[in-house]
């Protein structure tokens, strides 16, 4: 995965692979990946990339560590 920083949504979902994450499936209003029982909700396509802060709230979410994140 990229170094710890701002990410496209592309890189983000293929990094929720790499940590066997499954999707993204349909949700409510945004899209959704899951891991066993854990499901977590990832940000609709725009323009830009993910901030460092959604980052850490879509990884904290997962049970994610920064160094996991870095390392896959």
């Amino acid at each position: 995965m990229p170094p710890w920083g701002p990410v496209n949504r592309t890189k983000l979902i293929r990094g929720l692979h790499a940590l066997g994450f499954e999707g993204p499936f349909p949700g409510r209003r945004h899209m959704v990946m899951q891991r066993g029982d854990l499901t977590i909700t990832i940000p609709n396509p725009h323009e830009g990339d993910i901030s460092v802060g959604l980052l850490a709230r879509i990884l904290r979410q997962a049970n994610v560590s920064r160094e996991e994140w870095e390392v896959v």
